[in-house]
């Protein structure tokens, strides 16, 4: 499917306000909510077409929320996806009455983008079955409502494993590909949704098309870190691996921009297959690198671990020691790193998972630990992504704002090997345009720790952060409706303008994850 050319005069008045945010500060709200006007009529053929849906408040209250937890919404309706049918009727059906539809896959967005203000919330879990499995082509075809750990299950029985996904692994495969997906092994092999063979998309009009870069490769590219706009991802054709077990190392740093610098050089001479990251305090910054084999183990251990200027867990122990001898006015700060030491590093070290100093189920123990430790009942994630040579900048800039909100936070940071063809495949995502080889993101996650934050505390930090991007000409790898007013600071008006009658021109009712960016 060819998107089509956008006609002079034919872009129409942009919901994003060329004049966001100009000396107003802004406080985020929710979307107003859909009227329901010519509802009736659209449940009525949908419900003549044969698609089930529910309207009762106990089945739309389950939506309510996303894992941020500060977006709030309800559906009118519920629709569990079945099959790429299924999804074209609603979706046909849809634009018919003009009634919005909000995609969901595991809802762990954070700003609220798989919350439904109104209209039908399509719930791709239903479409969760792995369709086949190509050992020798290393690859396999699953429908995109699948999680990632379900998919890993299935592999792990062909002795096969994913290349690239998200941290958390309750995300869906659908979902994570849609905005981009990283994880420790980015910088080696890119984001989630690099590893993409081929896709089928169901339309915003209800057309089911299979796309790839050289299939109705217009679409793909618009699909695959597109924030859900030009379409619903129904099935997925994966690049896929043979499973390896994983040996860790880390390294400690009382310096974040020595830690980047130092991360930064793995990378660039593909030191390590797994590299980022975790920090607990300013003084306390964990440089993670780990190995699928012996051999790549002992190259680096020969080459490159000399070159790291970061200290084993004991020598940062005893550095820690003298640091807080000297200050012993900061005693709490060193006893909460001491607690989150006894929180987190078993969580890596689980004896079910390790066998002979090796994880074996690095799915497992990596989402576990991630949202186990950092998550709550409340998140907030701003980001930033950046070229590799302004990301020291940009973290060191955005850990001042963590420090002026909140006492305690986390940084999570790592490279993203960009495809070749980068400035045409991440157009407006999450791939800063002057970035070269690599960019570089980082996530700045508060510790809730039980405290009670409003809205507009969290608004303020999020803003900051952003308007650290905005100054710097960065990017975000996660934005949505919550950053509306920040697109065309970031982007631009010209390309804002294309990718909006782009929409237009494939949605013209609007109707399909409508609160998201536009």
């Amino acid at each position: 499917m060819k998107i089509p050319p956008v006609e002079p005069g034919t872009v129409g008045p942009c919901p994003v306000a060329p004049d966001a945010l100009q000396g107003i500060k802004r406080q985020q709200t929710n979307p107003a909510r859909w009227n329901g006007a010519g509802w009736q009529e659209f449940v009525t053929d949908l419900r003549a077409a044969g698609v089930e849906l529910a309207e009762g408040a106990v089945a739309c209250g389950v939506y309510a929320t996303d894992a941020g937890g500060t977006a709030y919404g309800m559906p009118h309706g519920v629709v569990i996806a079945r099959s790429a049918a299924q999804v074209a009727t609603l979706l046909r059906a849809a634009q018919a009455h003009q009634v919005p539809v909000t995609v969901r896959g595991g809802g762990l967005t954070t700003e609220g983008e798989s919350v439904a203000f109104g209209g039908v919330l399509l719930d791709m879990s239903g479409m969760s079955r792995v369709l086949g499995v190509d050992a020798a082509a290393l690859a396999v075809r699953t429908e995109a409502g699948i999680f990632w750990h379900s998919l890993a299950e299935e592999l792990r029985r062909e002795n096969l494993d994913y290349l690239s996904a998200p941290l958390n692994l309750t995300s869906s495969v659908g979902g994570t590909l849609g905005v981009g997906g990283i994880d420790v092994n980015s910088a080696r092999l890119g984001c989630s949704a690099d590893q993409a063979l081929s896709l089928q998309v169901v339309t915003p009009t209800g057309e089911i098309v299979e796309c790839s870069d050289s299939e109705n490769p217009e679409l793909f590219r618009r699909v695959i870190l597109g924030y859900g706009q030009f379409g619903v991802i129904t099935e997925a054709t994966l690049r896929v691996r043979p499973y390896t077990p994983l040996r860790m190392h880390y390294y400690y740093y009382s310096s974040l921009s020595t830690a980047i610098e130092d991360l930064q050089m793995i990378d660039r001479n593909d030191a390590s297959d797994y590299s980022g990251i975790l920090t607990i305090m300013d003084c306390a910054v964990n440089l993670l690198l780990a190995f699928d084999s012996d051999e790549r183990e002992a190259a680096f251990r020969q080459s490159w671990k000399s070159e790291l200027r970061g200290f084993g867990e004991i020598g940062f122990g005893f550095c820690m020691l003298g640091h807080y001898a000297l200050r012993p006015w900061r005693l709490g700060e060193a006893l909460y790193l001491l607690r989150r030491k006894r929180e987190v590093f078993p969580e890596f070290r689980r004896s079910e998972y390790m066998r002979e100093g090796k994880m074996h189920d690095r799915s497992v123990v990596f989402s576990r630990a991630v949202w186990k430790h950092w998550g709550s009942r409340t998140m907030v994630i701003p980001d930033l992504a950046t070229s590799a040579d302004r990301f020291v900048e940009a973290v060191e800039r955005g850990n001042a704002v963590c420090r002026k909100f909140f006492p305690h936070y986390t940084l999570y940071c790592v490279g993203i090997k960009l495809r070749d063809d980068h400035k045409a495949h991440y157009e407006m995502s999450c791939v800063p345009p002057d970035a070269q080889g690599w960019a570089y993101g980082c996530e700045f996650e508060p510790m809730i720790e039980g405290e009670v934050y409003s809205r507009d505390h969290f608004q303020a930090f999020k803003n900051a952060i952003y308007d650290i991007g905005v100054d710097m000409g960065a990017s975000y790898y996660r934005f949505g409706g919550m950053m509306k007013g920040y697109i065309r600071r970031v982007f631009g008006d010209a390309l804002v303008d294309r990718h909006l009658a782009m929409k237009r021109k494939v949605d013209p009712a609007m109707i399909l994850n409508r609160d998201v960016i536009f």
